[in-house]
Protein backbone atom coordinates (compact mmCIF):
# COMPACT_ATOMS: atom_id res chain seq x y z
CA UNK A 1 0.00 0.00 0.00
CA UNK A 2 2.69 2.41 0.73
CA UNK A 3 4.64 1.65 -2.56
CA UNK A 4 1.37 2.72 -4.12
CA UNK A 5 0.81 5.89 -2.53
CA UNK A 6 4.71 6.78 -2.87
CA UNK A 7 4.45 6.47 -6.66
CA UNK A 8 1.55 8.41 -7.16
CA UNK A 9 3.26 10.92 -5.40
CA UNK A 10 6.15 10.78 -7.03
CA UNK A 11 3.51 11.21 -10.30
CA UNK A 12 1.78 14.39 -8.69
CA UNK A 13 5.13 16.03 -7.47
CA UNK A 14 6.49 16.04 -11.27
CA UNK A 15 3.61 17.42 -12.33
CA UNK A 16 3.00 20.26 -10.04
CA UNK A 17 6.55 21.66 -9.02
CA UNK A 18 8.89 24.02 -10.19
CA UNK A 19 12.36 25.22 -8.95
CA UNK A 20 12.59 27.57 -6.10
CA UNK A 21 14.66 30.12 -8.31
CA UNK A 22 12.71 32.59 -9.82
CA UNK A 23 12.93 35.72 -11.68
CA UNK A 24 11.90 38.17 -9.36
CA UNK A 25 11.91 42.28 -9.56
CA UNK A 26 14.97 44.45 -9.81
CA UNK A 27 17.17 46.63 -11.69
CA UNK A 28 20.59 47.01 -13.01
CA UNK A 29 22.40 50.31 -13.98
CA UNK A 30 24.42 50.27 -17.27
CA UNK A 31 27.75 51.86 -17.97
CA UNK A 32 26.29 54.88 -19.54
CA UNK A 33 24.01 55.56 -16.04
CA UNK A 34 20.76 54.32 -17.21
CA UNK A 35 18.75 52.44 -14.84
CA UNK A 36 16.71 49.73 -16.65
CA UNK A 37 13.85 48.03 -14.29
CA UNK A 38 13.73 44.14 -14.88
CA UNK A 39 13.35 40.26 -13.95
CA UNK A 40 16.85 39.11 -12.10
CA UNK A 41 17.28 35.82 -11.76
CA UNK A 42 17.73 35.34 -7.96
CA UNK A 43 20.60 32.60 -7.01
CA UNK A 44 20.97 34.10 -3.65
CA UNK A 45 24.78 33.79 -4.54
CA UNK A 46 27.11 32.09 -2.44
CA UNK A 47 30.02 33.63 -4.37
CA UNK A 48 29.87 36.97 -5.38
CA UNK A 49 28.63 36.80 -9.30
CA UNK A 50 30.41 38.27 -12.14
CA UNK A 51 27.08 38.09 -14.53
CA UNK A 52 23.64 37.56 -13.78
CA UNK A 53 20.62 37.03 -16.01
CA UNK A 54 17.37 38.64 -16.60
CA UNK A 55 14.24 39.79 -18.67
CA UNK A 56 12.42 42.88 -19.28
CA UNK A 57 9.13 40.81 -19.45
CA UNK A 58 8.33 37.41 -17.85
CA UNK A 59 7.69 35.88 -20.86
CA UNK A 60 11.15 37.28 -22.75
CA UNK A 61 13.93 34.73 -23.41
CA UNK A 62 16.31 35.29 -20.64
CA UNK A 63 19.67 37.71 -21.55
CA UNK A 64 23.19 37.20 -19.61
CA UNK A 65 25.00 40.96 -18.59
CA UNK A 66 28.62 40.82 -17.26
CA UNK A 67 30.08 43.14 -14.68
CA UNK A 68 31.99 44.78 -17.50
CA UNK A 69 28.24 46.43 -18.57
CA UNK A 70 26.93 47.02 -15.12
CA UNK A 71 27.97 49.08 -12.90
CA UNK A 72 24.98 48.00 -9.92
CA UNK A 73 22.29 45.93 -9.88
CA UNK A 74 19.87 44.01 -7.22
CA UNK A 75 16.91 42.95 -5.82
CA UNK A 76 14.31 44.71 -4.80
CA UNK A 77 13.83 44.82 -0.94
CA UNK A 78 16.43 41.81 -0.78
CA UNK A 79 19.78 42.34 -2.57
CA UNK A 80 21.91 45.21 -3.71
CA UNK A 81 25.61 44.64 -5.57
CA UNK A 82 27.89 47.63 -6.65
CA UNK A 83 30.89 47.59 -9.25
CA UNK A 84 34.12 48.89 -7.80
CA UNK A 85 37.53 48.63 -8.95
CA UNK A 86 39.16 48.01 -4.78
CA UNK A 87 42.20 47.10 -3.76
CA UNK A 88 41.82 43.47 -2.08
CA UNK A 89 44.01 41.11 -0.26
CA UNK A 90 43.84 37.64 -1.04
CA UNK A 91 46.19 36.21 1.43
CA UNK A 92 45.82 32.36 2.27
CA UNK A 93 43.67 31.68 5.95
CA UNK A 94 45.10 27.89 5.77
CA UNK A 95 47.24 27.09 8.83
CA UNK A 96 49.89 25.48 5.53
CA UNK A 97 49.64 28.28 3.57
CA UNK A 98 50.10 31.18 5.90
CA UNK A 99 52.11 33.95 4.86
CA UNK A 100 55.54 34.98 7.34
CA UNK A 101 54.61 39.27 6.32
CA UNK A 102 51.98 40.97 8.79
CA UNK A 103 50.91 43.28 6.24
CA UNK A 104 47.95 42.35 3.83
CA UNK A 105 49.27 41.93 -0.22
CA UNK A 106 46.96 44.21 -2.01
CA UNK A 107 46.11 43.72 -5.72
CA UNK A 108 43.51 45.67 -7.33
CA UNK A 109 40.55 44.06 -9.03
CA UNK A 110 36.80 44.76 -10.81
CA UNK A 111 34.39 43.30 -8.71
CA UNK A 112 30.55 43.35 -7.90
CA UNK A 113 30.69 44.16 -4.25
CA UNK A 114 27.76 42.89 -2.23
CA UNK A 115 26.07 46.26 -0.11
CA UNK A 116 25.29 44.81 3.55
CA UNK A 117 24.36 48.11 5.52
CA UNK A 118 24.01 51.17 3.49
CA UNK A 119 23.95 54.65 5.33
CA UNK A 120 26.26 57.30 6.73
CA UNK A 121 28.85 54.29 6.58
CA UNK A 122 28.54 51.32 4.18
CA UNK A 123 29.31 47.99 5.07
CA UNK A 124 30.02 45.67 2.18
CA UNK A 125 31.30 42.18 1.31
CA UNK A 126 32.70 39.82 -1.38
CA UNK A 127 32.83 36.43 -0.82
CA UNK A 128 34.87 33.19 -3.43
CA UNK A 129 35.17 30.10 -2.20
CA UNK A 130 36.54 30.07 1.42
CA UNK A 131 37.81 33.64 0.83
CA UNK A 132 35.34 36.19 2.86
CA UNK A 133 36.29 40.48 2.79
CA UNK A 134 34.80 43.23 3.89
CA UNK A 135 35.02 46.70 2.95
CA UNK A 136 33.62 50.29 4.13
CA UNK A 137 33.15 53.59 3.31
CA UNK A 138 32.43 56.54 5.66
CA UNK A 139 30.90 59.73 4.24
CA UNK A 140 31.36 59.13 1.24
CA UNK A 141 35.13 58.37 1.26
CA UNK A 142 36.76 55.68 -1.00
CA UNK A 143 36.08 52.30 -0.48
CA UNK A 144 38.73 50.40 1.68
CA UNK A 145 39.07 46.54 2.72
CA UNK A 146 38.84 46.08 6.63
CA UNK A 147 41.81 44.10 7.21
CA UNK A 148 41.93 40.71 9.16
CA UNK A 149 44.92 38.96 8.07
CA UNK A 150 46.65 35.32 9.99
CA UNK A 151 50.59 34.75 9.50
CA UNK A 152 53.06 32.87 10.91
CA UNK A 153 55.22 34.79 13.50
CA UNK A 154 57.89 33.61 16.26
CA UNK A 155 56.88 37.18 18.09
CA UNK A 156 56.26 36.30 22.33
CA UNK A 157 52.59 36.29 22.93
CA UNK A 158 51.70 39.52 24.66
CA UNK A 159 48.47 41.54 23.97
CA UNK A 160 49.52 45.44 25.02
CA UNK A 161 47.99 46.86 21.99
CA UNK A 162 44.16 47.59 23.71
CA UNK A 163 42.90 47.28 19.76
CA UNK A 164 44.59 43.66 19.54
CA UNK A 165 46.14 44.78 16.52
CA UNK A 166 48.65 42.34 16.30
CA UNK A 167 48.65 40.03 18.92
CA UNK A 168 50.33 37.12 19.12
CA UNK A 169 48.57 33.38 19.38
CA UNK A 170 51.38 31.61 21.05
CA UNK A 171 50.99 28.48 18.69
CA UNK A 172 53.63 30.86 16.38
CA UNK A 173 50.48 32.75 14.57
CA UNK A 174 49.62 35.73 14.65
CA UNK A 175 46.72 38.00 13.75
CA UNK A 176 46.78 41.13 12.18
CA UNK A 177 43.33 42.73 13.71
CA UNK A 178 43.81 46.20 11.83
CA UNK A 179 40.02 46.94 10.89
CA UNK A 180 39.36 47.19 14.48
CA UNK A 181 41.86 50.02 14.50
CA UNK A 182 39.88 51.08 11.08
CA UNK A 183 36.07 50.67 12.77
CA UNK A 184 37.69 52.73 15.98
CA UNK A 185 37.74 55.63 14.19
CA UNK A 186 34.36 56.20 13.45
CA UNK A 187 33.45 58.18 16.20
CA UNK A 188 30.15 57.71 17.95
CA UNK A 189 29.63 58.06 21.66
CA UNK A 190 27.99 54.75 22.62
CA UNK A 191 30.99 53.04 21.00
CA UNK A 192 33.36 52.28 23.29
CA UNK A 193 36.81 50.61 23.16
CA UNK A 194 35.47 47.95 24.67
CA UNK A 195 33.09 47.03 21.80
CA UNK A 196 35.94 47.38 18.73
CA UNK A 197 38.27 45.12 20.51
CA UNK A 198 35.61 42.21 20.97
CA UNK A 199 34.58 42.37 17.32
CA UNK A 200 35.35 39.33 15.44
CA UNK A 201 35.94 39.35 11.62
CA UNK A 202 32.48 38.04 10.79
CA UNK A 203 29.84 39.16 9.02
CA UNK A 204 27.53 38.87 12.27
CA UNK A 205 29.57 41.02 14.90
CA UNK A 206 30.49 43.57 11.83
CA UNK A 207 26.99 43.93 10.59
CA UNK A 208 25.84 44.57 14.58
CA UNK A 209 28.99 47.45 14.80
CA UNK A 210 27.96 49.25 11.54
CA UNK A 211 24.09 48.99 12.38
CA UNK A 212 24.84 50.81 15.75
CA UNK A 213 26.98 53.30 14.57
CA UNK A 214 24.23 54.05 11.39
CA UNK A 215 21.83 54.48 14.01
CA UNK A 216 24.28 56.32 16.70
CA UNK A 217 22.86 60.28 15.46
CA UNK A 218 19.53 58.76 13.98
CA UNK A 219 21.29 58.73 10.80
CA UNK A 220 18.69 56.60 8.22
CA UNK A 221 20.34 53.47 6.84
CA UNK A 222 19.10 49.90 5.30
CA UNK A 223 20.18 46.82 5.95
CA UNK A 224 20.05 44.18 3.01
CA UNK A 225 21.63 41.63 5.37
CA UNK A 226 18.35 41.59 7.27
CA UNK A 227 16.45 41.02 4.30
CA UNK A 228 18.37 38.07 3.84
CA UNK A 229 18.43 36.59 7.13
CA UNK A 230 16.17 33.22 7.25
CA UNK A 231 15.51 30.42 9.84
CA UNK A 232 18.85 28.59 9.48
CA UNK A 233 17.75 25.85 11.75
CA UNK A 234 14.72 23.09 11.77
CA UNK A 235 14.28 20.53 14.58
CA UNK A 236 11.11 18.26 13.89
CA UNK A 237 9.44 15.91 15.22
CA UNK A 238 8.77 12.80 12.78
CA UNK A 239 6.85 9.72 13.82
CA UNK A 240 6.14 6.99 11.25
CA UNK A 241 4.69 4.18 9.82
CA UNK A 242 6.92 1.43 8.61
CA UNK A 243 6.29 -1.54 6.05
CA UNK A 244 9.07 -3.64 6.72
CA UNK A 245 10.19 -7.02 4.96
CA UNK A 246 13.01 -9.78 5.74
CA UNK A 247 13.97 -12.90 4.38
CA UNK A 248 16.54 -15.28 5.89
CA UNK A 249 19.04 -17.32 3.60
CA UNK A 250 21.41 -20.86 4.46
CA UNK A 251 19.88 -24.21 3.06
CA UNK A 252 16.61 -22.68 3.12
CA UNK A 253 14.97 -19.52 1.92
CA UNK A 254 12.74 -17.96 5.25
CA UNK A 255 10.63 -15.31 4.46
CA UNK A 256 8.82 -12.95 7.08
CA UNK A 257 7.08 -11.22 4.51
CA UNK A 258 5.77 -7.62 5.12
CA UNK A 259 5.12 -6.44 8.93
CA UNK A 260 3.45 -2.99 9.62
CA UNK A 261 4.92 -0.96 12.42
CA UNK A 262 5.78 2.29 14.07
CA UNK A 263 8.90 4.25 14.62
CA UNK A 264 9.96 7.69 15.64
CA UNK A 265 12.86 10.37 15.30
CA UNK A 266 14.03 13.58 16.05
CA UNK A 267 15.52 15.48 12.90
CA UNK A 268 18.03 18.38 13.34
CA UNK A 269 18.60 20.09 9.66
CA UNK A 270 20.75 22.75 9.14
CA UNK A 271 20.16 25.22 6.21
CA UNK A 272 22.72 25.69 3.98
CA UNK A 273 22.78 29.75 3.60
CA UNK A 274 22.80 30.03 -0.24
CA UNK A 275 21.77 29.13 -3.25
CA UNK A 276 18.40 30.56 -1.68
CA UNK A 277 17.96 28.05 0.81
CA UNK A 278 17.71 25.03 -1.40
CA UNK A 279 19.98 22.53 0.42
CA UNK A 280 20.18 21.02 4.18
CA UNK A 281 22.07 18.58 6.00
CA UNK A 282 19.91 16.60 7.91
CA UNK A 283 20.76 13.78 11.57
CA UNK A 284 17.89 12.05 12.46
CA UNK A 285 18.11 9.62 15.56
CA UNK A 286 15.22 7.60 15.21
CA UNK A 287 13.66 4.12 17.17
CA UNK A 288 12.49 1.50 15.29
CA UNK A 289 11.66 -2.28 15.43
CA UNK A 290 10.57 -5.24 13.33
CA UNK A 291 8.39 -7.92 14.72
CA UNK A 292 7.48 -11.67 12.81
CA UNK A 293 6.55 -15.09 12.50
CA UNK A 294 7.08 -17.50 9.62
CA UNK A 295 6.71 -21.33 8.87
CA UNK A 296 8.89 -22.67 6.47
CA UNK A 297 8.93 -26.29 5.05
CA UNK A 298 12.77 -27.77 5.46
CA UNK A 299 13.48 -31.46 5.02
CA UNK A 300 16.74 -30.99 7.35
CA UNK A 301 14.31 -29.78 10.57
CA UNK A 302 12.87 -32.37 12.59
CA UNK A 303 9.39 -32.12 11.63
CA UNK A 304 10.13 -31.01 8.67
CA UNK A 305 9.17 -27.45 9.30
CA UNK A 306 11.33 -24.33 10.80
CA UNK A 307 9.09 -22.32 13.00
CA UNK A 308 11.19 -18.94 12.73
CA UNK A 309 10.67 -15.82 14.95
CA UNK A 310 11.93 -12.35 14.52
CA UNK A 311 12.78 -9.30 17.22
CA UNK A 312 14.39 -6.90 15.86
CA UNK A 313 14.32 -3.60 16.97
CA UNK A 314 17.51 -0.44 16.68
CA UNK A 315 18.56 3.47 16.87
CA UNK A 316 18.62 4.44 13.22
CA UNK A 317 20.83 7.73 12.67
CA UNK A 318 20.48 8.76 9.44
CA UNK A 319 23.28 11.39 8.35
CA UNK A 320 21.81 12.91 4.69
CA UNK A 321 21.55 15.60 2.15
CA UNK A 322 17.80 17.30 1.16
CA UNK A 323 16.66 19.45 -1.57
CA UNK A 324 14.13 21.79 -1.83
CA UNK A 325 11.94 22.57 -4.68
CA UNK A 326 9.22 25.55 -3.99
CA UNK A 327 5.39 25.33 -5.41
CA UNK A 328 4.76 28.94 -3.27
CA UNK A 329 5.37 30.69 -0.43
CA UNK A 330 4.31 28.17 2.18
CA UNK A 331 4.77 25.00 0.77
CA UNK A 332 7.66 23.03 -1.30
CA UNK A 333 8.48 19.81 -2.21
CA UNK A 334 11.97 18.06 -1.14
CA UNK A 335 13.82 15.14 -2.15
CA UNK A 336 16.67 14.08 0.74
CA UNK A 337 19.47 10.85 0.24
CA UNK A 338 20.87 9.30 3.66
CA UNK A 339 23.40 7.10 5.17
CA UNK A 340 22.14 5.18 7.69
CA UNK A 341 23.94 3.85 10.85
CA UNK A 342 22.19 1.44 12.81
CA UNK A 343 22.60 0.49 16.45
CA UNK A 344 20.97 -3.09 17.08
CA UNK A 345 19.50 -2.96 20.48
CA UNK A 346 19.13 -6.67 21.94
CA UNK A 347 17.65 -8.32 18.86
CA UNK A 348 17.39 -11.87 17.62
CA UNK A 349 15.98 -14.41 15.22
CA UNK A 350 15.16 -17.66 16.49
CA UNK A 351 14.69 -21.05 14.73
CA UNK A 352 12.52 -23.54 16.31
CA UNK A 353 11.36 -27.06 15.49
CA UNK A 354 8.05 -27.90 14.85
CA UNK A 355 7.65 -29.46 18.35
CA UNK A 356 8.52 -26.20 20.19
CA UNK A 357 11.94 -27.22 20.39
CA UNK A 358 15.18 -24.61 20.24
CA UNK A 359 17.05 -24.96 17.36
CA UNK A 360 19.23 -22.00 16.53
CA UNK A 361 19.14 -18.56 18.26
CA UNK A 362 20.91 -16.23 15.85
CA UNK A 363 22.22 -12.88 17.18
CA UNK A 364 20.90 -9.61 15.49
CA UNK A 365 24.36 -7.48 14.05
CA UNK A 366 23.30 -5.16 11.46
CA UNK A 367 25.22 -3.12 8.59
CA UNK A 368 24.50 0.52 7.61
CA UNK A 369 21.88 1.41 4.84
CA UNK A 370 21.17 3.93 2.29
CA UNK A 371 17.80 5.65 2.26
CA UNK A 372 16.13 8.31 -0.73
CA UNK A 373 12.92 10.24 0.37
CA UNK A 374 10.65 12.36 -1.30
CA UNK A 375 7.89 14.69 0.89
CA UNK A 376 6.23 18.26 1.09
CA UNK A 377 6.41 20.81 3.74
CA UNK A 378 3.75 23.45 4.16
CA UNK A 379 4.43 26.48 5.84
CA UNK A 380 7.57 25.30 7.32
CA UNK A 381 5.80 23.19 10.23
CA UNK A 382 4.37 20.68 8.39
CA UNK A 383 5.39 17.96 6.33
CA UNK A 384 5.00 14.77 5.37
CA UNK A 385 7.24 12.05 3.73
CA UNK A 386 7.78 8.44 2.07
CA UNK A 387 11.22 7.20 2.49
CA UNK A 388 12.54 3.86 0.83
CA UNK A 389 15.75 2.40 2.60
CA UNK A 390 17.82 0.01 -0.03
CA UNK A 391 18.35 -3.14 2.37
CA UNK A 392 20.91 -4.32 5.16
CA UNK A 393 21.60 -7.45 6.44
CA UNK A 394 21.19 -8.51 10.21
CA UNK A 395 22.99 -11.26 10.36
CA UNK A 396 26.63 -9.59 9.86
CA UNK A 397 28.39 -11.80 12.07
CA UNK A 398 27.33 -15.03 10.50
CA UNK A 399 29.44 -16.32 7.23
CA UNK A 400 26.83 -18.86 6.18
CA UNK A 401 24.15 -16.91 6.19
CA UNK A 402 22.44 -14.16 4.19
CA UNK A 403 19.65 -11.84 4.78
CA UNK A 404 17.71 -8.63 3.57
CA UNK A 405 15.38 -6.50 5.81
CA UNK A 406 14.03 -3.40 3.71
CA UNK A 407 11.66 -0.59 4.58
CA UNK A 408 9.14 1.96 2.83
CA UNK A 409 8.09 4.81 5.62
CA UNK A 410 5.56 7.29 5.69
CA UNK A 411 6.93 9.86 7.82
CA UNK A 412 4.83 12.79 9.74
CA UNK A 413 6.76 15.63 10.41
CA UNK A 414 5.93 18.82 13.13
CA UNK A 415 8.74 21.70 13.32
CA UNK A 416 8.91 22.95 17.30
CA UNK A 417 12.00 25.20 15.99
Amino acid sequence: MIKKVLFVFIALISFNCYSQITYEKGYFIDNTNNKIDCLIKDLDWKNNPTEFKYKILQDDDAKTITIKSVVEFGVYNKSKYIRETINIDRSSDYTRKLSIDEDPIFNQEELFLNVLIEGKSNLLEYVEGDLRRYFYTNNNSEIEQLVYKRYISNSPNNDVNPLNYNAGKGDGISENNGFKKQLFGLKCPSITLKNVKNLHYKKKDLVSFFTKYNSCNNNSFTSFSDKKDRDLFNLTLRPRINSSSLTLDNSVTVDFGNATSYGFGLEAELILNFNKNKWSILLEPTYQYFKAKAITESSTFSGGEIHAAVDYKSIEIPFGLRHYMFINDNSKIFINASYIFDLEQKSSIELNRKDGSNHTLLNVISTSDIAVGIGYKQNDKYSIELRYFKGRTLLNDYAFWDSNYKTVSLIIGYSIL
